[in-house]
């Protein structure tokens, strides 16, 4: 089965890809390797699944829809796994033209590709970030996500928005996924498990938001990549009891799908600064600071969901994970511990 997969120099989409090039599928990886964080890292990625026959790599920016949907037509792809974004959600409060290109535009240039050329599932990357001012722990998907603090946020909610308006004229089974707080080996530079890491190893302060006191769902990355396969491999059907009276959130009569996907056990980021500073061997200089704009002060993923229709677990302990990604780091920096 061939599957186009957005964003396979990222983060999360390298390890998708290593993902399906493990069970046998054949993948087209796109990404128009941006400058937004080190296009050097993107393309050491890149060079771990460039060896694997069933790969290929297109250098394509989503925003040109054109080409997009000559690509849909020469390839014929199956499935769509749709990665790829403009992320982080402070950047997002300096250039929020970049969001609406990428994350709207290009997303809308997928939603084309998959309704004129046959695709049979399209899985698309959304954030727990949409839950924004909400504050009823855990997150449930079929609660509304609808007062986003972030305009990167918001772009990803206008991504299920829009899903839901081509799964429900044109058949197209979608289903997006709520990332959170991903961490990992070959993360983005951008993340707090990196600058940590780096800052810590160089005897630099590092800045501790909402004075360290908040709480995120740290999904390792291995995790997530198997519950997005397992959901490509099931695509989206309509809801038999949608209520139009008291309508779900998450489901639809249209193939149309919402889930979260996430480690369900939220860890305090001072917790979290510990395990680093455990795998290091050294203390962390700390810069306390106020909870910065756009930011929540706690996530939870209620995963039940998930977990019912594709068998999803975390398997990775917050412990295990950091230790991987600390390894992975100074190996690849080459640092000394």
């Amino acid at each position: 089965m061939k599957v186009l997969l957005t964003g396979a120099a990222g983060f999360i989409g390298f390890h998708t890809a290593l993902r399906l090039l493990g069970r046998g599928y054949e993948v087209v990886g796109l990404d128009n390797l941006n400058e937004y964080y080190d296009v050097t890292l993107k393309q050491a990625r890149l060079a771990q699944l460039t060896p694997h026959g069933n790969f290929r790599f297109v250098k394509l920016d989503l925003a040109d829809a054109g080409a997009v949907l000559e690509l849909f037509a020469r390839e014929r792809f199956a499935r769509v796994i749709h990665l790829a974004a403009q992320a982080g959600v402070r950047h997002s409060l300096k250039d929020p033209g970049a969001y609406v290109q990428s994350n709207v535009s290009g997303t809308l240039s997928v939603l084309e590709g998959c309704r004129h050329h046959g695709v049979g599932h399209l899985v698309y990357a959304s954030t727990s970030s949409v839950y924004g001012a909400n504050t009823d722990m855990p997150f449930s998907v079929h609660r509304g996500a609808d007062h986003p603090l972030s305009l990167y946020a918001a772009s990803k909610r206008a991504n299920e928005l829009m899903a839901h308006s081509y799964s429900a004229l044109f058949g197209l089974p979608t289903t997006g996924l709520r990332f959170f707080t991903v961490y990992g080996p070959w993360g983005r530079p951008d993340m707090a498990l990196f600058l940590f890491t780096r800052n810590i190893l160089e005897g630099k302060p590092i800045d501790v938001f909402n004075n360290g006191r908040h709480q995120r769902d740290f999904t390792y990355v291995d995790d997530i990549a198997e519950g997005v396969v397992r959901v490509a491999e099931r695509p989206a059907r309509p809801d038999p009891n949608w209520n139009s009276g008291a309508p779900d959130p998450a489901t639809s009569p249209a193939p149309w799908r919402l889930y979260n996907i996430g480690n369900q056990r939220p860890v305090e980021l001072m917790r979290y600064i510990e395990l680093i500073e455990e795998c290091l061997g050294r203390k962390a200089l700390k810069n306390f600071l106020p909870l910065q704009p756009g930011d929540v002060p706690e996530t939870c993923a209620d995963i039940a969901d998930l977990a019912a229709d594709v068998g999803y677990r975390p398997e990775t302990p917050v412990e295990v994970g950091v230790r991987s990604f600390v390894d992975w780091f100074c190996d690849y920096y080459g640092y000394r511990r």
